[in-house]
C-alpha cells in the first residue's frame, strides 16, 4: 500500500520535510518514489510547497495521505481530506474509566 508521508531531513534543532510517496512498510528515509512538495514549520511564516497534480495523481492511483499531510493539504486547498484525518479523543481517560474497561 502507498501512502504519502513527511520524511524528516534538516539539521537538529531546524525541522524540515520532505512530503513523499513510498510503501507504508518502508522506513520514511528510505527512497521515496516520488516527491511531490516539502514542509518548513521552523520558518516565519511556516513554508510549505506542493505539487498539486503530483499528489492528486498518487491519490487518484490509491496512496493515502497519513493525518498529518492531510491537515496540511486541507489547510492548502484539496477537499475530501477528511476521510483521511483520524478522530482523536481529546480528553484523557481515567484509571478509573481504564479499571472498569478492563473488569468488563
Amino acid at each position: 500500500m502507498l501512502v504519502i508521508r513527511l520524511s524528516r531531513i534538516g539539521k537538529k534543532e531546524q525541522p524540515s520535510f520532505r512530503i513523499v510517496v513510498q510503501e507504508k512498510t518502508l522506513s520514511p528515509k528510505r527512497n521515496a518514489l516520488d516527491i511531490v512538495g516539502f514542509y518548513h514549520p521552523a520558518r516565519t511564516p511556516k513554508l510549505v510547497s506542493i505539487n498539486k497534480e503530483g499528489i492528486e495523481k498518487w491519490i487518484k492511483n490509491g496512496a493515502m495521505p497519513s493525518d498529518s499531510v492531510a491537515s496540511l493539504l486541507k489547510k492548502h486547498g484539496f477537499s475530501n481530506m477528511d476521510k483521511f484525518i483520524a478522530v482523536r479523543d481529546k480528553q484523557k481517560k481515567s484509571t478509573k474509566d481504564a479499571a472498569a474497561a478492563k473488569a468488563a
